[in-house]
């Protein structure tokens, strides 16, 4: 395990370890030779010791490091220092496409087919320079976070021999082609086939073969059939469909030829879904009446069936017929299995004979004697002395071991405790991440693995948790409840839902949230989500304004957040000048706040209205007066101000009339004008403060005028 800080092949600095496969270790690198951030892979001690494996791995990591395609991570540097082998790659910032669909569940059905043109791009790169990848699978697809997919560890299957295929079975065997199952040879197909599997994961959610081991799934690939995915999902277009079906053909030459067929069908797939133009080959018999078993067994024996030409099919002449031979061996495999199944059932038998036999014969002998009466003798041999000494065997130096310690979910310190216990050398190295599950101050993971036996005095790595990564709260204001709820979630929080009334934001749609925006928030906080139910409506009980002043009935009304609109005139009998007499809306019925009142003022009663006591029929003896007495509110309390022109204007039977036009100051107050008017209907008196309407609340405050019938 490097430590962040050393330096490898004094140019690349180790920053950061980014994960640990099943042969090498990745770690984030700075390259100071050429200032840029690089990924270094390393081989882990157990390949490194194995020479034949350094080589094949070198060998292919160079070849693979002269692609050059925007779909494959880039190789830049292979070599080793002080026995650490190395290779140097692109860093690629994103997620594997494995993490990618567990995180989605399934893809969708554009966005998948979309991948694997890329996929495939990338792979026709490699086959154009005769590399087959051999490790087609998710966990080796890289998702960027521009959206690029980049293929990884080209070369890197080659190169494994029997040794190293054990460790990576389980998580290749799921995308393994039949050939590569048997154990025969890979070429550009055996890439097509682990492509297809891979595609149809990304579309189901799920691989075609599932077993409780390696050798139950390889034996899936080489005689299963996979369940077709419109069985799966309803969804799945007739042409994606069969593109997966060809890919995953069990025989070689009924699937894509070549990548660049592969990616002409997925492109069409993409602009006409339903069309049925994937055509995939017959299954062609071998009719040879004759099959050769000795020499086909000889060729397998020796190892020497396929030749060098046979791993690069771009190679193979014309008259090469292979895909006959491979039928006949088939054929030959299944009858020697019959053979061997029934020599090793009848050994199994005279084994058993034999060992009844012994036990009977000579373990429990019988307690009688012979013919003659007399215990059976046992003959005893004294071996004869060699003439050679024994040699000594001398003992294995080992290195020594202890069994480590599982310590994840336990403190710093306790896990440091237990360690300690177990081996009082073990270099112990801390190290902090973010963690949604376990609390700050706890081991998230560590290196090695619990109950592991490890080299006692070597280094320890723990992970201790530093708590939830913080973010900023996603921003979801007027967004809808359901675009709210799924970008919350995309950050790992709980979004809880609740309606609030409102007057400015649409129904259905988000008024705030608590904590509010651009708060600071964690995975697994919980946020309310505050969504519109519309403007609240309120309603009040209507006031009796019958018999109060215009003024009176206003303040009413305004107390009961209620308006007061039209009003009119009209004589009364029972109401006296100025008074409401009529209201349109009966008191204490129940209306929505805001709603407007209709009043009507009395003029008095209608006998008073014209004419002259003593004599009706001579107008002219008779004047109508009143008197303006403003002494129930000071403008000046209102305006500020010491001094300033006021105006009253009287406005009587539907006409304006000026009565006061002077400098006024506050000491004026309260104020009395003597007024005559057209007859004895009221008047409605304005005042207007150096040029400007006098209100109070926002409304043009008035004054009531009532006028007398007077002898002249």
């Amino acid at each position: 395990m490097l430590k962040p800080g050393m330096f490898i092949s004094d140019r690349y600095e180790i920053i950061d370890s980014v994960g640990s496969g099943g042969m090498a270790d990745v770690y984030k690198a700075k390259d100071h030779r050429l200032s840029r951030f690089v990924a270094i892979k390393v081989l882990k001690a157990e390949y490194s010791s194995d020479k034949s494996f350094v080589n094949k791995f070198r060998g292919e990591a160079q070849s693979a490091a002269g692609l050059s395609h925007p779909n494959i991570v880039n190789v830049y540097d292979v070599g080793d220092d002080g026995g650490l082998h190395y290779i140097v790659m692109e860093l690629v910032e994103g997620i594997t496409l494995k993490r990618f669909i567990e995180r989605k569940g399934k893809l969708e059905i554009k966005e998948a087919v979309g991948i694997a043109i890329q996929i495939a791009q990338g792979m026709e790169a490699a086959h154009d320079n005769n590399i087959i990848h051999r490790d087609i699978k998710p966990q080796n697809i890289i998702i960027s976070r521009d959206g690029k997919v980049k293929v990884t560890d080209f070369g890197i299957a080659k190169a494994s021999n029997s040794n190293t295929i054990t460790s990576n079975a389980m998580g290749s065997v799921h995308y393994l082609s039949p050939e590569q199952a048997r154990g025969g040879y890979s070429d550009e197909k055996s890439d097509i086939y682990s492509l297809g599997v891979s595609l149809y994961e990304m579309l189901s959610g799920k691989v075609p073969f599932a077993g409780d081991n390696t050798v139950s799934v390889a034996m899936l690939h080489i005689q299963g059939e996979a369940m077709p995915l419109r069985d799966l999902e309803d969804n799945i277009p007739l042409s994606v469909d069969k593109i997966v079906q060809k890919c995953m053909q069990k025989r070689p030459e009924r699937r894509y030829h070549s990548a660049s067929e592969l990616i002409v069908d997925l492109k069409r797939a993409l602009s006409n879904p339903e069309g049925d133009f994937v055509q995939i080959p017959a299954f062609v018999a071998n009719d040879s009446p004759t099959i050769n078993i000795s020499d086909d067994l000889d060729k397998i024996n020796n190892g020497s069936y396929y030749n060098d030409s046979y791993h690069n099919p771009r190679n193979l002449k014309a008259n090469q017929v292979i895909d006959d031979d491979e039928e006949e061996l088939d054929t030959v495999d299944s009858k020697v299995d019959k053979i061997v199944s029934i020599l090793t059932i009848a050994a199994i038998i005279v084994l058993a004979v034999v060992i009844l036999f012994v036990v009977f014969r000579y373990i429990l002998p019988s307690d009688e004697g012979g013919n003659d009466g007399e215990p059976t003798p046992v003959l005893t041999t004294t071996p004869e002395p060699t003439l050679e000494p024994t040699p000594t065997v001398e003992p294995t130096v080992g290195i020594e071991t202890y069994q480590f310690p599982s310590v994840i979910g336990h403190k710093l310190e306790d896990a440091k405790a237990a360690i300690l216990a177990k081996d009082p050398t073990a270099q112990i190295m801390p190290m902090e991440d973010y963690s949604n599950e376990y609390e700050e101050g706890l081991v998230i993971r560590q290196y090695p693995l619990g109950n592991t036996d490890f080299p006692v005095g070597s280094e320890v790595v723990i992970y201790v948790s530093v708590g939830p990564k913080s973010e900023t709260i996603p921003y979801v204001y007027g967004n809808t409840w359901e675009q709210a709820e799924k970008k919350l979630k995309e950050y790992e929080l709980i979004p809880t839902k609740e309606e609030v009334f409102s007057n400015d934001i649409a129904v259905g749609s988000v008024v705030s949230t608590d904590p509010p925006k651009e708060s600071i928030v964690k995975a697994g906080d919980r946020v309310t989500v505050y969504v519109s139910k519309g403007p609240e409506i309120i309603q009040s009980a209507v006031p009796n304004l019958l018999g109060k002043t215009r003024n009176e009935a206003d303040k009413l009304l305004k107390d009961a957040g209620l308006a007061l609109g039209d009003v009119s005139q009209e004589s009364s009998e029972a109401y006296a000048v100025g008074l409401i007499s009529y209201q349109d809306t009966t008191a204490g019925e129940l209306v929505d706040q805001g709603t407007k009142i209709n009043v009507t003022i009395s003029t008095g009663p209608s006998s008073t209205e014209t004419g002259n006591i003593d004599d009706p029929d001579n107008p002219s003896n008779v004047r109508y007066v009143g008197t303006l007495l403003i002494n129930d509110i000071n403008p000046f309390d209102f305006t500020g101000d010491g001094e300033a022109e006021i105006i009253l204007e009287m406005e009587q039977n539907g006409y304006g009339t000026e009565i006061y036009n002077e400098m006024t100051s506050i000491s004026d107050f309260p104020l009395s004008i003597p007024i005559e008017g057209e007859s004895t209907s009221i008047g409605v008196v304005r005042m207007y403060i150096d040029g400007d309407v006098f209100k109070i609340d926002g409304e043009p405050y008035v004054w009531i005028v009532e006028f007398v019938a007077v002898e002249d």
